[in-house]
């Protein structure tokens, strides 16, 4: 079993035990689909594979606190924050915007990348490198700039 998995099936136990009601429950959903898609492909996730599913959960989440807020709908958008507060506890440390520019530019140097055709490969190697740790899009969008400045 995967660190990650074992670290949530610790916290459900815990979080049960101090009888966290709601906390348990995105606990446990969380947990669903990281089963579910062990189900689906038929092998045991790995860390990394975690992790993404739980970047995917916090994209979900995140989409959906923005429609909320939008619509003023703040009971809503108060329960979707509380996931996400959740999720966040299980994801590694974030990295920081500077952090991230320079090892995107450290990559686009070191591959010799000059134009949009070599950004599949930048692409590929930076989310391996930052898997968990800083938002794919803003990296995409980092990736393209230098590449287009």
């Amino acid at each position: 079993m995967s660190q990650l998995k074992q670290t949530l099936s610790d916290t459900i136990k815990t979080s049960m035990k101090a009888r966290e009601l709601e906390r348990v429950k995105v606990l446990r959903n969380v947990q669903s689909v990281v089963k579910q898609i062990e189900i689906d492909r038929q092998t045991e996730l790995d860390d990394a594979q975690v992790l993404e599913v739980l970047q995917k959960q916090l994209k979900q989440r995140h989409e959906s606190l923005t429609i909320f807020t939008e619509n003023s709908r703040d009971d809503l958008a108060a329960k979707e924050q509380f996931e996400i507060d959740i999720i966040n506890e299980f994801m590694p440390q974030q990295m920081s915007d500077e952090e991230i520019s320079a090892l995107v530019n450290a990559e686009i140097a070191e591959q010799g990348a000059t134009s949009m055709r070599d950004m599949g490969s930048v692409m590929g190697v930076l989310k391996n490198k930052t898997a968990g740790r800083a938002d794919p899009a803003l990296i995409s969008k980092l990736v393209k700039d230098a590449l287009q400045g």
